[in-house]
């Protein structure tokens, strides 16, 4: 082709944003790039002249597990078809990796290591709003906690145990909220911790199923009285009360339930949170069989999203920046973690806003086919 005779593939490996080795079945080390030069530094020269037993031996530093190992990924890779992750430990911390097995077209199996430059901003940021809300919970509780001591040891004359229980019942209730809080930070947490380190589709390959919307919704709307879904702080509303539902008996998609029940959670939330209480809020399915999907919408009459505002909406720590907005709590990540786990499911998020009018987020879905179970481990074996 022409534009092979254009190419400098040494070129185009050393423009990639990630380290690559190639090794020939004998071991040795063929092909490396710019990339990995950064990252191994030295350790290259040890690599080339001793090629795979000197990577071995300096990726597998600090690996206790077996199954974890270059070696243990570079065996599965060879006898699949697709790349199999593992890791390192390089200048301190452990950086994903990957093992793919390249067929030359002599029918030699060529190994090829690649290994990611880590982007922790979103997780330094993260832990940063994580040890900032655990130290203000943490200060405001035991600040709580010395009152509530001293209003025992120092009742006011005349004071009854009703009164008492009162003025202590305000001082449990701004203990819960920070407790709360920082239990929500930590889901958070856990579901970028889960995304970040390249676990979400395989979590997603094995938790998806045929999920019937219509009874799934029913039963999530049944689980909104367990849960407390909005922040303490909010004013106590009654969540079943304001929300309509049209969903089709007949509609089925492939997904996990239990990364729907979250995504439906954190759209809800938004929803009432950014509306006035006494206003409908609807959740709407209907089939698309163009594109072999389910849409779910909800439907909001609140404060809206200026135009401008739009590119924030999926961003990590970032918030609408109207006064309506920012004057209930939050952190500003739930819909950047919803976005990656609709994509994990081989779906899509999106939403339509109009300032004063109300906001529609929708997500789609594949619709569930009788091939779909099947389907999905192919692909998690390809």
């Amino acid at each position: 082709m022409a534009l092979d005779k254009q190419l400098n593939y040494q070129a185009v490996l050393d423009g990639l944003g990630q380290g690559v080795l190639i090794f020939d079945s004998a071991n040795r080390l063929i092909v490396d790039n710019l990339a990995a030069r950064s990252i191994l530094g030295a350790d290259l020269k040890l690599i080339r002249a001793n090629g795979w037993a000197a990577a071995a031996a300096l990726f597998n530093v600090r690996t206790s597990d077996p199954d974890d190992t270059v070696e243990a990924a570079r065996k599965k890779a060879l006898e699949s078809a697709r790349p199999v992750r593992f890791h390192i430990y390089r200048a301190g911390e452990y950086v994903p990796c990957w093992a793919a097995a390249v067929h030359g077209d002599s029918g030699e199996v060529f190994t090829m290591i690649t290994i990611e430059v880590p982007d922790w901003t979103a997780m330094t940021d993260i832990l940063t709003q994580f040890r900032t809300e655990v130290q203000n919970a943490a200060e405001s509780s035991q600040g709580h906690v010395n009152l509530i001591l001293q209003s025992m040891k120092q009742t006011r004359r005349g004071e009854t145990v009703e009164q008492l229980g009162r003025r202590i019942g305000g001082f449990v209730q701004l203990i819960a909220t920070h407790m709360h809080r920082v239990e929500r930070l930590m889901a958070l947490l856990y579901r970028l911790e889960v995304i970040r380190t390249g676990r979400l589709p395989e979590q997603i390959r094995r938790e998806r199923r045929r999920i019937d919307l219509a009874d799934f919704v029913e039963d999530f709307l049944e689980g909104l009285d367990e849960i407390q879904l909005l922040d303490p702080e909010t004013e106590t509303q009654d969540y079943r009360g304001r929300i309509k539902t049209t969903v089709p008996d007949d509609l089925a998609v492939f997904a996990s339930p239990a990364r729907l029940t979250t995504l439906l959670q954190d759209m809800l939330r938004n929803a009432m949170m950014y509306s006035m209480k006494a206003t409908p809020i609807i959740i709407m399915a209907q089939a698309s069989p163009q594109s072999q999907s389910a849409q779910l919408d909800v439907i909001d009459e609140g404060y809206g999203i200026r135009a401008r505002e739009f590119e924030r909406v999926f961003a990590p720590f970032q918030r609408a920046r109207q006064p309506q907005i920012l004057a209930e709590f939050g952190y500003g990540l739930s819909l950047y973690l919803c976005k990656h786990e609709v994509e994990a499911m081989n779906g899509k998020i999106w939403f339509e806003s109009e300032e004063g009018v109300g906001t529609t987020f929708s997500l789609k879905l594949p619709l569930w086919r009788d091939d779909s179970t099947s389907a999905s481990s192919s692909s998690s074996n390809a």
